[in-house]
């Protein structure tokens, strides 16, 4: 998808009106349209990056600000007690816009939900065969 087809990138534009929460010259957050829980928030990078993958590292700094900025005031807000913070990379990690973003959503104990199941693995050895092909593509 090009830049100009973006929802995300026509929003940066004006193009797309947004419930704007927070801006700078490099970040923009607003309300999602179809939130999980009353006062879930979008964090963008305004510049169009599709995947956190092709982000500047140098946007790190901004995006932390825009998270804990935007974070304390969505809680004070909402009255939750916390947020959860994600991303999706990818269709298959559930990423339904390619402009890279992250998803600030207010919680509050017993609100019921529950993001993601866990697992185990079979054994520790397993688990630290994984580790070390990980830390191979690393280096």
């Amino acid at each position: 998808m090009s830049q100009s087809e973006c929802i995300f990138c026509r929003i940066v534009r004006g193009e797309i009106p947004c419930a704007k929460l927070y801006e700078t010259g490099t970040v923009l957050a607003f309300l999602d349209i179809a939130p999980v829980r009353p006062g879930h928030a979008l964090v963008i990078p305004k510049a169009h990056h599709a995947t956190i993958l092709d982000l500047d590292p140098g946007l790190g700094a901004d995006l932390v600000t825009a998270f804990r900025t935007v974070g304390a005031a969505l809680m004070a807000a909402t009255g939750a007690t916390g947020f959860n913070l994600g991303l999706n990379c990818n269709a298959s990690a559930g990423q339904l816009v390619f402009h890279a973003h992250w998803h600030l959503i207010p919680r509050v104990e017993g609100d019921g939900l529950h993001l993601w199941p866990s697992g185990a693995y079979a054994s520790m050895d397993e688990m630290n065969a994984l580790a070390e092909s990980i830390r191979a593509r690393i280096a």
